[in-house]
């Protein structure tokens, strides 16, 4: 394992890592313990008594934060005639058909997600390679295929989060910046929290929500009680 720097282990030493907090402590310890010079991300991370190789334990949506992240997403739409005006008028950063594709295959991703109207998916899945791994290519469940291009990019603007289990059952998701007062990260925390709820598995067995970290870029973990979350 990589050696921690001074300023971490400083950092760390605040955190009791016997303890879980209430959510409002985590935020606050989180926030204390950011030793960045930037404004650090505030992440949440879920350990779930799911097993991610069962098609039926396969977690995967999104989220509207209601402060948002505090970071602008930058949208690409994919789409022809009216839906291109309809996705320009909604603020899409670029939107078009083949000249992106082709910048695409040549390099070119200055845009953080896609949108794309289901009838150009045959024309986007030639990008699933390249955008597969950088997951960036869209998806009906995460409500970036489809036709309401209006509501996609409007939703991306406010503070959409996008949320996939990985192969060991963990899911990580920005829950906003340091900068942020207190009780936005906990609105916004207390956000994905239910939805993780709701989005429990029939199939999976035993506990579900095994472990609840709140942290910053770089910072240490600070495990929360999920059992004090509202």
């Amino acid at each position: 394992m990589a050696k921690k720097g001074k300023k971490y282990l400083e950092a760390a030493k605040l955190v009791d890592r016997s303890q879980a907090y209430t959510i409002a402590e985590a935020v606050e310890l989180a926030k204390k313990t950011s030793t960045v010079k930037f404004d650090a991300t505030v992440e949440a991370a879920f350990r779930l008594g799911v097993d991610p190789k069962k098609a039926d334990q396969q977690i995967r949506g999104a989220v509207v934060l209601p402060n948002g992240t505090g970071k602008t997403q930058r949208v690409l739409v994919f789409a022809k005639g009216e839906k291109m005006k309809e996705a320009e008028a909604a603020g899409a950063d670029y939107v078009g058909d083949a000249e992106y594709i082709n910048k695409i295959q040549q390099g070119w991703f200055d845009f953080d997600v896609i949108v794309a109207t289901p009838d150009m998916m045959g024309e986007v899945g030639k990008l699933g390679r390249v955008l597969g791994p950088k997951g960036l290519m869209p998806n009906p469940k995460t409500g970036t295929v489809t036709f309401d291009v209006t509501k996609a990019v409007n939703e991306i603007k406010a503070g959409k989060v996008e949320y996939r289990v990985d192969k060991s059952g963990n899911i990580h998701v920005p829950i906003g910046k340091v900068s942020f007062e207190d009780q936005k990260l906990v609105e916004n925390f207390n956000t994905i929290f239910e939805t993780m709820m709701k989005v429990k598995p029939a199939a999976a067995k035993g506990t579900y929500m095994k472990n609840v970290t709140v942290s910053t870029t770089m910072g240490p973990g600070v495990k929360v009680d999920p059992s004090t979350v509202k």
